[in-house]
């Protein structure tokens, strides 16, 4: 049984990166699982004091693997937790720790196996596949823009169509932003390799860097159309006039957008000719779309000033768009085939650890949220392990394991997979029984082990529930195939599963819990400084001069990546119970408006990244600058304090009494914002007049969502 386990987990499990990375995660994981089996076998040969304490040191080693790696580290915590349990009941192996810990090493071993004998011969480059999650998450982002608001609901009933828009495209911008960086930590440790490596490492790093590229000219693009008018006197109405005819035009860009990102993850995965024909012809289609959309807008720019920076936005795109072509070209070019992948697997040093500098993470300080869950953890599995050592139920180790499975660092995530897992357990659980009770030939329950295991894997991204239910019979038909089954077995094991999920449920909200609306203000603060950096570097390029540099890149990626953190923490507020999720809407409010303040910077260094003069700012607009960039300064110390009328967040310096504000703390900001005198827009800059204008519009808002 343990066999069968370690070798389906370490043969299903998805390992991205390079061939090192690959083979010591999974070597790592084989030596977790195996540990974990052994640590189980001893425990139950020691009695409930070993007991007790090896699975305080699985709840530990289940928050360690969640700090080392965020991508996998939960899944090891769960499988080894799921081996320890059924090791500690003591039924697989009735005391033998050496034939049940080398029954797991040669399973496991195998499993590893079947991971490596199919590298040599896989289409794909191991690398080319986290390149590739860059470009479909690309794809993913303009399947977002493809449709106008208008399309969903005409106006004035537009508005819950834009809101839904907004947080699509929110959560695809933060998919987006978190692929690409996966891309780029992996690919830097790739590139140190061989010359052989350095060649393939290199052009795939340049056609990942060209995903980033164009989602941000697509995207500079998509906010200018959905922008709200640029001052405050401009009648909504005739303002966004042409934003709404160009619209339509532009929707089939960014269905062309849409699937020229498709074409390419697959491209530069298969490396199949046909496949970069692919990508030849949906770029000459964009030619065409570009060309069309630009003359609308050249059209409309004699009745609306504005439009014509949609033009220059256009031509921006356009040049990226040519230059992308041969960067799909060289990367997947086939003449060096022969060689790249001998010496990819030539330097297979599975000794060396820098590669796991990309996917592991090496900080020495846990987030506290994680140190309350191990603890919260500990305390849950040694009561559920005491409870079956001294109740004495067979299959009591059920109500442990399905704590693990259940519980997650917040309330949040716990409740939304709980009625799935419980779901799916105790479905899985009763067929599974009633298999058994069938007492079908061996040859058959093999091929359901087969079956089951084969609809987990399928279904496990597809559909959970489903999933959870096809490893639950998988699992009970592997312990429990030897022993009698009755009704009173199956009604035990369920009744473990629905004590253990209920137990998981209820700890989330009553133990030590940690809520989002404590953690969400300081996060939102961040995410505004971190705008407010990367619009002040850009202030200073257009002021002075100078092209994009490092710290450029870093301010920009800093702001999105805040946001990123922002709207994660957001929906899990939205997972939290309802009393605890005061003022969400002013968090969404704030959250979106940091967005959409993110997205006017990326029309600043759309400039830049042009070419920009000394002088491309006047001093009327840098000082416009100046004052905004000073708001939204003193907004962030503001969010910072905490949402008016709930407590202040832990640590803020400011108690835990619920928050006041100091009367006309904002108000200086408020008035300035308010007559802020914006240079003319019909001049050659008046681009910059307008996303100014529409930089103070949105912090103007927020100070007033603050305050109402």
């Amino acid at each position: 049984m343990f066999a069968a386990m370690a070798a389906q987990n370490l043969a299903m499990v998805d390992v991205k990166g390079d061939y090192r990375a690959r083979f010591c995660l999974l070597l790592a994981m084989l030596v977790i699982i195996t540990g974990s089996v052994a640590l189980g076998a001893f425990a139950w040969s020691g009695g409930w004091p070993v007991a007790l304490a090896a699975t305080v040191l699985i709840a530990i080693a289940s928050g360690l693997w969640r700090h080392v790696s965020s991508d996998y580290g939960p899944t090891i915590a769960v499988v080894s937790a799921l081996v320890f349990f059924i090791s500690l009941a003591g039924e697989a192996h009735g005391g033998r720790v050496l034939p049940a810990t080398l029954a797991t090493l040669a399973g496991g071993g195998f499993g590893l196996l079947l991971q490596v004998a199919l590298w040599p011969w896989r289409a794909q480059h191991p690398l080319r596949r986290v390149v590739a999650d860059s470009w479909l998450a690309l794809a993913d982002l303009f399947e977002t823009m493809s449709t106008p608001p208008d399309a969903v609901a005409p106006p004035p009933a537009d508005a819950p169509a834009r809101a839904r828009r907004a947080r699509q495209a929110a959560d695809a911008e933060g998919a987006l932003r978190v692929a690409v960086d996966n891309a780029d930590r992996m690919l830097a440790t790739a590139a140190a390799g061989s010359a052989g490596r350095r060649h393939v490492a290199g052009h795939l790093v340049e056609l990942n860097l060209w995903a980033a590229r164009v989602a941000m000219a697509g995207n500079a693009v998509a906010t200018l159309l959905d922008s709200p008018p640029s001052s405050p006197s401009a009648s909504p109405p005739a303002s966004a006039a042409w934003q709404r005819q160009l619209a339509a035009s532009a929707a089939p860009l960014f269905t062309g957008l849409a699937n020229l990102g498709r074409s390419v993850a697959l491209a530069v995965v298969s490396r199949q000719p046909g496949h970069l024909a692919t990508c030849e012809i949906r770029l000459r289609r964009l030619e065409g779309i570009l060309q069309a959309v630009g003359a609308r807008a050249h059209a409309l720019s004699a009745r609306h000033p504005e439009a014509a920076h949609m033009t220059d936005l256009l031509r921006a795109l356009g040049q990226r768009l040519s230059a992308l072509e041969e960067a799909v070209r060289v990367t997947v070019e086939r003449a060096g085939e022969r060689a790249a992948f001998p010496l990819e697997l030539l330097d297979l040093k599975t000794w060396q650890l820098r590669p796991l500098a990309a996917t592991i993470n090496l900080k020495p300080r846990p987030d506290p949220v994680l140190v309350r869950f191990v603890l919260r953890l500990a305390v849950l599995l040694a009561a559920g392990t005491g409870a079956f050592y001294w109740l004495d139920l067979p299959h009591g180790y059920w109500l442990p394991l399905t704590i693990v499975v259940v519980l997650q660092p917040d309330y949040g995530a716990t409740r939304a997979r709980a009625a799935q897992r419980l779901a799916g357990t105790v479905a899985g659980s009763l067929f599974a029984s009633f298999l058994l009770w069938l007492r079908l030939p061996p040859g058959v329950e093999l091929g359901a082990v087969a079956v089951s295991v084969f609809l987990f894997c399928y279904l496990v991204r597809r559909h959970y529930a489903v999933a959870v239910f096809f490893v639950t019979v998988f699992v009970v038909l592997l312990m429990e195939a030897s022993g009698v089954q009755t009704a009173g077995i199956a009604l035990e094991r369920t009744g473990a599963t629905l004590a253990g999920g209920l137990i998981a449920l209820g700890a989330a909200m009553l133990f030590w819990p940690v809520w989002e609306r404590d953690r969400l203000p300081p996060l939102i603060a961040g995410a505004l400084r971190a705008s407010r950096d990367y619009l002040a570097a850009l202030v200073d390029r257009l002021a002075r001069g100078g092209g994009v540099d490092n710290a450029l890149v870093q301010a920009k990626r800093a702001a999105e990546t805040a946001n990123v953190t922002v709207f994660t923490s957001l929906r899990r507020l939205y997972g939290d119970p309802r009393n605890r999720r005061e003022r969400v809407e002013l968090a969404a409010a704030l959250a979106n408006g940091t967005q959409r303040l993110t997205r006017i910077a990326t029309l600043f260094m759309m400039h830049v990244r042009s070419g920009s003069e000394p002088g491309a700012f006047s001093p009327a607009q840098e000082q416009t600058a100046q004052v905004i960039l000073r708001a939204l300064d003193a907004l962030a110390g503001e969010v910072a304090r905490g949402f008016p009328g709930t407590k202040n967040p832990p640590g803020s310096g400011h108690g835990s009494s619920p928050t006041t504000r100091p009367p006309n703390l904002l108000a200086v900001h408020a008035l300035a914002l308010d007559t802020l005198q914006l240079p003319p827009e019909q001049t050659p800059d008046g681009w910059a007049s307008a996303s100014l204008g529409r930089a103070a519009a949105e912090v103007r808002g927020m100070i007033a969502e603050l305050d109402a």
